[in-house]
């Protein structure tokens, strides 16, 4: 893996000495994020008790689910080609504005006191077909607005703040439903995404890559073919998908059996609540860990720190005493909350601008594909076999699965780019842009100018990870 040795130019700082929030445009990004997934880590919860009291039916709460989940799935990679055809700040405004609407509507309708279901599901698939498009545009934007060493930091920032509205969003949810009611929670999450909505409009990116790459004739086709060329070309980032789709399969069945496992045999439904704080208060500590530690072999680092999902099912299928099972849960997270960032970085760092929205797309696919085989298959296989088999089963997989791919010469090979410092057009502010490192393969280090040349296609979570 060759390695170029590092460049300044006369009177730059070197870029660890800024901060990502000193960054007008990323500052607005920030901002407009933590208030949007604060908004969105309320509506869960709310939902839940919203739906179960007006039906009395756990059926009529998975339709509603359903009917945002599946939208989502199929038309991500279109989400993707749209962010990389057009500014992805337009696109995830525009989307922001959708998610208001139909948000305010749910909300709305359950503050009217007779909500209708029909109506409810309508609005989450219009949520979801929004999502869609959504999610694909974070990374573009960040990598758009922060370059260099900045960009860990940058999005070790925005995974705390996930980390912290996960954390405080269920118990705002609680104090919104048990006193002034459900609705108000969407009505605060439509509110959320409309703050979100004017902060990215006050947004300025630099499009100068993806302009040269929109300029040219296109077919839909030819834009899903090339961002999948793009995943299939680097065997640290498809292998390491595959990894990352086991964990959320296996996240699902903790998810489908921990709570019931919680309330007979650890001591009460007091456990899986803790069990889950504590899972928001890893995430919130690995986010932290991320932006301060930067590991030679990030891919590498990161995929071994999701492998430890494995002690928090094993602790379940014991079962072990309620404190330890704590405990492996916040250990688990933490490697999330590691991960997540580090993978981003490394996602934005590595491929060409034009097909970043893509790329991503395809990574939340398969993420967020892999969980409903977790919710299907984690009662069933209880039901037939007891719940400790398909407990064991997901925690073997998903620990030699994500710690397997220490076996692929990518994932062992990859290591952090070598910035060379420039200062930022928009700002003036001193910036890094990697120049150099062995690519996946090990093969001779190339500038981005290079790359995107020799490329098979001219373009993180859960980015596609997700607790």
């Amino acid at each position: 893996m060759t390695r170029l040795p590092w460049t300044r130019h006369p009177g730059t700082r070197h870029p660890s000495a800024q901060h990502p929030l000193r960054l007008p445009s990323f500052r607005l990004l920030f901002l407009g994020r933590t208030i949007s997934t604060l908004g969105d880590a309320v509506v869960p919860a709310a939902l839940a008790i919203a739906i179960t009291r007006a039906t009395g039916s756990s059926g009529a709460l998975a339709l509603v689910l359903g009917c945002a989940m599946v939208p989502r799935l199929l038309l991500l990679p279109f989400g993707g080609v749209a962010g990389d055809r057009f500014d992805p700040r337009v696109v995830a405004l525009a989307t922001d504005l959708v998610r208001a609407v139909a948000q305010l509507f749910v909300g709305l309708e359950l503050l009217g006191g007779r909500p209708d279901l029909g109506h409810i599901a309508l609005a989450s698939a219009v949520g979801g077909t929004a999502s869609a498009f959504a999610m694909p545009t974070s990374s573009p934007l960040v990598a758009a607005t922060v370059r260099g060493e900045l960009r860990l930091r940058a999005n070790s920032l925005l995974g705390t703040a996930t980390g912290a509205a996960r954390l405080g969003g269920p118990a705002l949810a609680g104090v919104l439903v048990y006193t002034a009611g459900a609705g108000w929670a969407f009505l605060l999450d439509a509110a959320s995404f409309l703050v979100s909505a004017a902060l990215l409009a006050r947004l300025t990116v630099d499009r100068a890559d993806a302009e040269a790459t929109a300029a040219e004739p296109r077919s839909l086709r030819r834009d899903l073919a090339e961002g999948w060329s793009e995943v299939r070309s680097r065997d640290w980032y498809w292998t390491s998908l595959i990894a990352h789709g086991v964990w959320n399969g296996a996240s699902a069945v903790l998810l489908t059996l921990g709570p019931l496992i919680a309330a007979t045999r650890l001591g009460g439904d007091g456990v899986w609540v803790a069990l889950t704080q504590a899972g928001a208060v890893g995430l919130l500590a690995g986010s932290l860990i991320a932006g301060r530690l930067r590991p030679r072999r990030p891919v590498l680092a990161g995929n071994l720190a999701l492998a430890l999902f494995g002690l928090p099912l094993l602790a379940l299928a014991v079962p072990a005493p309620a404190a330890l099972a704590v405990a492996a849960q916040t250990v688990a997270m933490a490697g999330l909350g590691f991960l997540n960032p580090v993978w981003e970085t490394v996602v934005q760092q590595d491929f060409p601008a034009g097909t970043l929205a893509r790329v991503t797309s395809y990574d939340w696919l398969l993420s967020l594909g892999a969980a409903p085989l977790g919710y299907v298959l984690a009662p069933l296989a209880a039901d037939a076999w007891g719940s400790r088999v398909p407990l064991l089963t997901a925690a073997a997989l998903v620990t030699l699965v994500c710690a397997g791919t220490a076996a692929v010469p990518g994932v062992r090979r990859h290591g952090t780019r070598r910035p060379d410092v420039r200062p930022l057009p928009e700002t003036g502010i001193e910036t890094a842009t990697a120049t150099a490192t062995g690519t996946a393969t090990g093969t001779e280090a190339q500038t981005p100018a290079q790359a995107q040349a020799q490329a098979p296609a001219p373009a993180p979570a859960p980015t596609g990870v997700t607790p």
